[in-house]
C-alpha cells in the first residue's frame, strides 16, 4: 500500500502487524487519515487549518443556494479529497470544527472555523476575526495581509470555485473567522515572529501529521528524560523516524547533532536524510569530490568511499549509536545495525 499524503510505500510486514480489518485499513490509508508504523500500530492524521477553512468557505457559498448543508468534500494540496462535517444554520454562513488527531500538541483541534459568504463578481477571500495579520516582511504573504499561506489560500479558492460551479453564482466573497483564534494564538509563536491578532492558516499537504516536532520546547530536557531517543534533522526525518521507531522519543534537532548526542543518556538512534547527518560525520565529504550535494553523490555513486567513511565517522562520533539514513521517500539507504549484521554473517561464513 502507498500512503497518498507522502507517497511512502508501506512495507508489507508493517501491514501484516496491524490489527485493523483489511478493508478498514485500506480505506483509512486511501483517505490520508491513517499512518501505519513499523510495529503495526496506527496513528490518526487530522486536517490542517487550511483544509478546515476550505470546508467552511465552500459550505458557506453553497448555502447561498441550498439549505441543510451537512458535509462537503474539498481538495487538498496533496491531491486527496477531504470529507468534513459542516453546520450551516443560515444562508451564507457555515461552521466547521477542526477534528482531533493523534498529534499530542495540536492546540487548534476543536476550534470552530466560521465562514460568511456573499455573491460577488469574482472570488475574494477575507481574513476575519481570529485570523492573524502579518506585521513583518519575509513571510510568504505580504506585510499587512491576513496570515493565510499560499498553499491553503489556493486550497480555499479552489474549494470556493467548486461551490460556485455547483451553485451557478458569478463569484463569491468569503470571510473566514476563528472566534477563539486570538486566544489560541497566545499559545503559539505567532506574536514572536510577527503575526498578531490571531492564528495562521497553514498546511502544505492539507493534513496534520500525528507527531510532535517539539517546536519551542526544551529539547535537551526531552532527550535527557527519554530512555530511548531518536535524534533527527528535519521534518522528513521526523516523519520517518516516528514511523520506524514508534517506541522512541523522536526529537528534531537540525544541525545540533553533537549537542543531542551529549545529552542522550540511554539508547540512541540518529535517523535522517543524508545531507546533515553525513556532513556531521565528515564535514569535508564534498570537498574536491565533483559532487554538489551528498544526495547527488548517493544517487550517482552509492558505493563511493567518501560515503562509507562519513558513515563510519558518524558512528564513531555518536559513541556507537544506531545510525539510519533515509531518502525523501522513506527508503532506508544505510543502517549501521544492518551493516553489523552483514559483518557478523561474513565472519561466520569464513
Amino acid at each position: 500500500m502507498i500512503d497518498p499524503v507522502n507517497n511512502f510505500k508501506i512495507p508489507d510486514e508493517w501491514i501484516a502487524r496491524t490489527k485493523i480489518p483489511r478493508h478498514e485499513l485500506e480505506e483509512g490509508i486511501a483517505s490520508g487519515m491513517m499512518v501505519v508504523l513499523s510495529d503495526g500500530s496506527v496513528l490518526k492524521r487530522g486536517y490542517t487549518t487550511g483544509t478546515t477553512a476550505s470546508a467552511a468557505a465552500k459550505a458557506a457559498v453553497i448555502s447561498l443556494k441550498y439549505d441543510n448543508i451537512r458535509q462537503v468534500s474539498v481538495p487538498t494540496p496533496s491531491g486527496i479529497r477531504a470529507q468534513l462535517d459542516v453546520a450551516s444554520t443560515r444562508t451564507g454562513h457555515a461552521v466547521v470544527i477542526k477534528i482531533a488527531n493523534d498529534h499530542e500538541s495540536d492546540i487548534t483541534r476543536g476550534l470552530e472555523f466560521e465562514a460568511s459568504a456573499k455573491e460577488a463578481d469574482e472570488i475574494k477571500i477575507v481574513g476575519g476575526k481570529g485570523i492573524g495579520i502579518v506585521t513583518r516582511d519575509g513571510f510568504p504573504v505580504k506585510k499587512g495581509s491576513p496570515a493565510i499561506n499560499p498553499a491553503p489560500m489556493k486550497q480555499i479558492k479552489d474549494a470556493v470555485s467548486e461551490a460556485i460551479n455547483e451553485t451557478g453564482l458569478k463569484g463569491a466573497e468569503v470571510t473566514i473567522s476563528v472566534p477563539r483564534g486570538s486566544e489560541i494564538a497566545e499559545k503559539t509563536l505567532n506574536g514572536e515572529v510577527g503575526v498578531i491578532g490571531g492564528i495562521s492558516i497553514l498546511g502544505t499537504t492539507g493534513f496534520v501529521e500525528p507527531w510532535n516536532d517539539h517546536l519551542g520546547e526544551m529539547k535537551e530536557d526531552l532527550i535527557k528524560d527519554a530512555p530511548k531517543v531518536v535524534l533527527t534533522t528535519g521534518r522528513l526525518g521526523m516523519r520517518y523516524s516516528t514511523m520506524l521507531f514508534p517506541d522512541h522519543t523522536v526529537v528534531m534537532i537540525g544541525s545540533r547533532i553533537s549537542e543531542g548526542v551529549e545529552a542522550a543518556p540511554g539508547e540512541l538512534v540518529i535517523c535522517g536524510l543524508p545531507g546533515l547527518v553525513l556532513k556531521w560525520g565528515d564535514p569535508e565529504i564534498l570537498t574536491d569530490s565533483g559532487f554538489v550535494t551528498v544526495v547527488e553523490m548517493i544517487a550517482k555513486e552509492p558505493e563511493n568511499e567518501r560515503l562509507i567513511y562519513a558513515f563510519e565517522q558518524v558512528i564513531a562520533k555518536s559513541g556507537g549509536a544506531r545510525i539510519v539514513i533515509v531518502n525523501r521517500d522513506g527508503l532506508v539507504l544505510m543502517d549501521s545495525e544492518a551493516m553489523d549484521s552483514e559483518a557478523m554473517k561474513s565472519e561466520e561464513d569464513k
